[in-house]
This record gives C-alpha cells, sequence and structure tokens, in this order.
C-alpha cells in the first residue's frame, strides 16, 4: 500500500470531530427549571451523502444564566429517552433504562450517563456545541 491509501484508510481514526456551536434560541424563551426537548441540524451525516437531518437534546435552564443539555438518547442501545417531570427522571421505553435529572444512571443496562452537550449562552441566545456522539460504548469482548 501506498502512503496517500493508508492516510486515506486511517484518517478518520485520527481525524477530530467536526465541533460546531449550533443556535437553539433565545435564552428568555425558557423557563428556569424546565426540561425541553429542543431540535438543531444533526452533526453525524457527512458532506459527501448530501444528506442534512435534524436531531433533539433535552434542555434545562438551571439559573437565569446557566443551560445543560442532555442527548435524547440512551446509551444502551441508542433508544430516545423521554422526559418525566412528575419524578424527574429521564426514561427508556426500549429496555427500561432510567437516568436522574442530571443525567447519570439510576436503573437498567446503560454503562454510562447521558451524553452531555456542551451549552453556553452569546448574544442572548443559547448554543449547544455538537459533534458526532456515539449512540453506545464499545464493550471489549
Amino acid at each position: 500500500m501506498t502512503l496517500p491509501e493508508v492516510s486515506y484508510i486511517l484518517a478518520p481514526v485520527f481525524s477530530r470531530p467536526d465541533r460546531r456551536w449550533r443556535t437553539i434560541g433565545p435564552a428568555d424563551k425558557y423557563t428556569i427549571g424546565e426540561t425541553v426537548k429542543v431540535r438543531f441540524e444533526d452533526p453525524s451525516p457527512k458532506e459527501w451523502s448530501g444528506v442534512t437531518a435534524e436531531t433533539g437534546a433535552w434542555l434545562r435552564r438551571i439559573s437565569e444564566d446557566e443551560f445543560i443539555a442532555f442527548s435524547i438518547n440512551c446509551r444502551h442501545l441508542g433508544c430516545p429517552v423521554r422526559w418525566e417531570p412528575g419524578p424527574s427522571l429521564f426514561m427508556c421505553p426500549c429496555h427500561g433504562s432510567v437516568y436522574y435529572a442530571n443525567g447519570d444512571v439510576a436503573a437498567g443496562p446503560p454503562p454510562e450517563p447521558l451524553h452531555r452537550y456542551p451549552v453556553r449562552v452569546r448574544n442572548g441566545n443559547v448554543e449547544i456545541e455538537t459533534s458526532p456522539i456515539p449512540l453506545t460504548t464499545n464493550v471489549p469482548v
């Protein structure tokens, strides 16, 4: 194999993920203490595919200037989790995974907490930093 061929094959392994700040909406739109589902352009599709899709995140306003955001996908097998405001838990309908309000595992099979997105408020808008994320964790056999 030539060096260009090896570079082409190994590029995905050594390349840094495409990270971008995405505007979610005006900060004053969100109520302190409330968890809501928000949508943004999916960072996973590759440019060459010609496909653009939307995905979601769970966003909670903690205080006047602080927000947290979680992936909507369970870390077990990637099923979408739902927010249950009564018990303040994220729940996965597929295999009974349950997460606390801070994203930590409460019960079930997930090996890790919900993926957490970096969040900032800039020019009055809430932004989350996205990159392609793993839906599940690869456990060595």
